[in-house]
C-alpha cells in the first residue's frame, strides 16, 4: 500500500445521521473525493405521495470531477436503493461485493444505465489504490451475505466506516466477522471511526441467525395448514432457513412478490442460496397441492414485507388470499415509525382467521445490528481517536456517544453530527468545518426532486381540508359575469347536504367579481387573491375548517 502524505481530511454525511436509512457518507482527501454508500429512505409520515427518499448529492455533482468512486457495504435497501438515481448524475465507478453487485446490477438494468457505469468488484481482501490513499476492506456480519466495513488510509490514520454489523458467534453462512482483521486496523491507528448506530439503546448482544432457523422449524411443525412467511426481500440469510425449513418438512415454495422473485433469482444464480431441485413451484400452481404441503413465502414491492400481507388479508391481492387455517409467520421487525400500521395488519390477520406467528412474540426475526456490547467491541478493537456514531436517529447516535466514552474515548473527540456537517482533519487535529449542502430528494413516480416543501404543504392541506373550485366566466366587451360562479367541492363538505353554504359562497364570489370588474382594468392576481381571503374568512366562521380555495377565472 502506497500512503501519501496527506494534508487535509474531511468526513461528513449526506445522510443516515438523524434518521433510518438513506445512508450516504463522503470522505474527503486532500482533493480526493470517496462516497460510501448511496441508500434510500422511506417516506415519512406527512410526504404525501412520495414513493422514495434519496440523498441531495448537489455537493458532489458540483465537484464531480474530483469524486474518485461510490464504494458500497452491502445490498440492503438503505444502501444502494439511491443508486441508480445518483449515477444519473455522476458517472464514477462504484466498487462492492459479488452479491452487492449483483443486485446493483438490476437497478442499473431497470434505470437503463447498466452499461454506461462501471462497476468493479471488490471483496475482504481487495486494496484498491489512488494516488493519496488505499482503501481495503473488512468482512462483517449482517442479515446479507458479503457485507464489508470500508477502510482509507491516510498518513494521519485509517478512516474506518463499519457499515451495518454485528458479531453473531454462530453465522448462518458460517463465516463471521473478521475480528483480527479489525484489530490489525486499530493496532495501525485509526483517525477516526464511523459506526452503527441502529441498537446503540439495547443493552447485551443480538441474538444469532442460528436461532431463528430453529424457531422457524418448530412452527413449521406446528403449522396444519398453508403456511406464509413475510421477511424483508434482501434477507438472503432469512430465505435460505425458510427454503431449509420447506424441504424438511416435505412443502413446496410458492415466491409472491416482485422484489422478492428478484431477489432469489440474483442470490441463487450467484450461488448464495441452495434450492433443493423440486422444491419451488409457481404461484399458479398453488391450488394443485394439498394446503399442508405449500409454503408461501412473500414481501412488499420495496421489499418491506408489510404491504403484501395488508392486500392479502383485505382480499386485495390478486393471488393470494388469506383464509382460515392459515399460519402467518412474520419473520421482520416493523421499519422504525411503522409498528402502529404492522399492528393494525397484525390485526386484520386474525380478523381473517389465521394463526399469526410475530416477532416480539417467538424469536422468529433477530436484527443484523450489534447491541451495546458488540458497539463496545468494535470501538475496543478500533480503538479510534476521533469518534462519529451515524446509521440511526439522534437518540441513538447520543445513546452510541455514551457507550463510546464509557471505553475511554474522549467526550471532546467524539462528534453527533446533522447531515451536511464536516469535521476536519490536520496534523491529527479535528475542527467543525463550512457546513455543505445536504437534505432530501423526493421521488414521485418519474419525477426526481420536482416534489418540494411547497407541494407537501399543499397536498397535506389538500389531506386535512380538501378543495374548493370556484369558475366564474367574463365578458371582456361588457365587463360582466356571463356564467357562474359555479363552485365545486371536493373533500370539503358533501354539497347536496350543503346547499345553502354552496349558494351564499357563490353570492359572495359574485359581489367580488362585479365590484373589480366596474375598475378600469381588472387585475386578475388581485381578483383570484381577493376571492381567496374573503371567501376563506366565510368559510371559516360557517365550519372551521381551511379548504383549498382555487379560483378560475375565464375570459370569452
Amino acid at each position: 500500500m502506497i500512503i501519501k502524505e496527506t494534508e487535509i481530511v474531511k468526513v461528513f454525511a449526506l445522510g443516515g445521521v438523524g434518521e433510518i436509512g438513506k445512508n450516504m457518507y463522503v470522505v474527503e482527501i486532500d482533493s480526493d473525493i470517496f462516497v460510501v454508500d448511496a441508500g434510500l429512505m422511506f417516506p415519512e409520515e406527512g410526504m404525501f405521495g412520495i414513493d422514495i427518499v434519496i440523498p441531495d448529492t448537489t455537493y458532489l455533482e458540483e465537484n464531480k470531477a474530483r469524486v474518485k468512486g461510490i464504494f458500497i457495504t452491502h445490498g440492503h435497501e438503505d444502501h444502494i436503493g439511491g443508486i441508480s438515481y445518483i449515477l444519473r448524475k455522476l458517472n464514477v465507478p462504484v466498487y462492492g461485493t459479488r452479491l452487492t453487485l449483483g443486485l446493483i446490477e438490476d437497478k442499473l438494468s431497470q434505470a437503463g444505465l447498466l452499461g454506461r457505469v462501471t462497476l468493479k468488484l471488490v471483496d475482504a481482501n481487495s486494496v484498491v489504490q489512488f494516488e493519496k490513499t488505499a482503501v481495503t476492506f473488512f468482512k462483517t456480519t449482517h442479515s446479507i451475505p458479503d457485507s464489508v466495513g470500508v477502510c482509507f488510509h491516510t498518513s494521519q490514520g485509517a478512516v474506518v466506516y463499519t457499515g451495518d454489523f454485528k458479531f453473531d458467534q454462530t453465522p448462518v453462512d458460517k463465516y463471521g466477522a473478521d475480528i483480527g482483521k479489525i484489530a490489525k486496523i486499530g493496532n495501525e491507528g485509526v483517525l477516526c471511526l464511523l459506526s452503527d448506530s441502529t441498537n446503540a439503546e439495547r443493552p447485551g448482544y443480538t441474538g444469532s441467525e442460528k436461532t431463528v432457523g430453529a424457531e422457524i422449524s418448530k412452527e413449521f411443525y406446528k403449522a396444519e395448514g398453508r403456511i406464509i412467511i413475510a421477511s424483508f426481500a434482501s434477507n438472503v440469510h432469512r430465505v435460505q432457513q425458510v427454503i431449509d425449513a420447506a424441504y424438511e418438512h416435505g412443502r413446496k415454495l410458492a415466491v409472491v412478490g416482485r422484489s422478492m422473485v428478484k431477489v432469489v433469482d440474483i442470490a441463487k444464480t450467484l450461488g448464495y442460496l441452495h434450492i433443493p431441485d423440486g422444491l419451488m413451484i409457481s404461484v399458479q400452481d398453488i391450488e394443485n397441492y394439498p394446503e399442508k404441503n405449500v409454503v408461501i413465502l412473500t414481501t412488499g414491492s420495496q421489499g418491506e414485507p408489510m404491504a403484501a400481507l395488508s392486500r392479502m388479508a383485505k382480499h386485495a391481492h390478486k393471488q393470494v388470499t388469506i383464509q382460515k387455517g392459515d399460519t402467518v409467520i412474520i419473520a421482520a421487525s416493523p421499519i422504525p415509525g411503522n409498528e402502529t400500521s404492522v399492528s393494525k395488519i397484525i390485526d386484520l390477520l386474525f380478523r381473517a382467521g389465521a394463526n399469526v406467528v410475530y416477532y416480539g412474540e417467538k424469536k422468529i426475526h433477530v436484527s443484523g445490528h450489534g447491541s451495546q456490547e458488540e458497539l463496545k467491541l468494535m470501538l475496543n478493537l478500533m480503538k479510534p481517536k476521533f469518534f462519529i456514531p451515524v446509521h440511526g436517529e439522534f437518540r441513538m447516535q447520543k445513546a452510541h456517544a455514551r457507550l463510546a466514552e464509557a471505553v475511554g474515548i474522549e467526550n471532546d473527540n467524539i462528534f453527533l453530527v446533522e447531515k451536511g456537517e464536516v469535521i476536519e482533519f490536520q496534523e491529527g487535529q479535528a475542527k467543525m468545518a463550512k457546513k455543505v449542502q445536504a437534505g432530501n430528494v423526493l421521488i414521485d413516480g418519474l419525477g426526481i426532486g420536482d416534489v418540494g416543501n411547497i407541494v407537501l404543504r399543499d397536498r397535506k392541506l389538500l389531506s386535512q381540508d380538501g378543495i374548493l373550485v370556484v369558475v366564474v366566466t367574463l365578458s371582456k366587451e361588457s365587463k360582466a359575469i356571463v356564467s357562474g360562479p359555479e363552485i365545486i367541492s371536493r373533500g370539503f363538505v358533501y354539497v347536496r347536504e350543503s346547499e345553502q353554504l354552496i349558494e351564499d359562497s357563490a353570492k359572495i364570489v359574485k359581489e367580488i367579481v362585479n365590484h373589480s370588474i366596474k375598475e378600469y382594468s381588472i387585475e386578475w392576481s388581485t381578483l383570484k387573491q381577493h376571492i381567496r381571503e374573503l371567501l376563506g374568512q366565510y368559510l371559516f366562521e360557517k365550519t372551521k375548517r381551511r379548504p383549498m380555495i382555487l379560483p378560475i377565472i375565464m375570459e370569452i
